[in-house]
């Protein structure tokens, strides 16, 4: 696999991954409170070094025997895509994220409580930690894993930090005003069947 393949690889499933997660809505919610570009910055961090991390353990799977690796690379896109496809098809509102943006408030309340003088090192403390403990165990995760199992891992990790950079910047900028305008619906549904088509197309490089 070249580069380039794992770049946009990283770059397309991460992105769509990331847009309207918890991770989002931690860092929209915090830039209201607090400088964005502290925010943007403890945001970016963490999710790059959560990628790293990510790639490392997908590139430890690499050392099993080859048709392993592709069997449990499409084992885990299948399964991801289809359980995406089936939380869609649950969800009765179609607009609105409000389960993913209560979680993150609550997240940053519990956090921020008894707190009454913010410095530019409490506020990256803050938004590098609440955004890796996070993402620690989000599909996002699990989605990094698998591609650098099957892709390269430097295209992989460019693609994915990339794509993390992007989301963290959409929700700093504008989170507030687009947050009740994603349909949470129409994204579970773009992830999975993007999740599905990284697993047939890692199918059909088996065959």
């Amino acid at each position: 696999m070249t580069i380039l393949t794992g770049f946009t690889a990283g770059l397309s499933l991460i992105t769509l991954s990331e847009l309207g997660d918890k991770t989002f809505f931690i860092g929209a919610i915090l830039s209201m409170k607090h400088p964005r570009r502290w925010v943007f910055l403890g945001v970016t961090a963490a999710l790059f070094l959560m990628t790293i991390l990510s790639v490392l353990l997908g590139q430890i799977a690499t050392l099993l025997p080859r048709h392993y690796v592709q069997a449990l690379v499409i084992t885990l896109f299948l399964g991801c895509g289809i359980k995406l496809l089936y939380d869609a098809s649950r969800l009765s509102a179609p607009m609105g994220l409000s389960g993913e943006q209560e979680e993150a408030l609550e997240a940053i309340e519990q956090r921020e409580q008894g707190v009454v003088r913010w410095t530019i090192g409490s506020v990256l403390i803050e938004a590098f930690s609440l955004t890796f403990v996070a993402e620690w165990g989000d599909r996002t995760q699990l989605a990094t894993m698998t591609l650098a199992a099957a892709h390269h891992p430097v295209g992989v990790v460019a693609g994915a930090t990339l794509g993390h950079a992007v989301c963290a910047a959409i929700a700093v900028a504008c989170g507030k005003l687009i947050a009740g305008r994603i349909s949470e619906r129409l994204l579970a549904g773009l992830g999975g069947t993007l999740f599905i088509l990284f697993g047939l197309i890692a199918a059909w490089d088996m065959a």
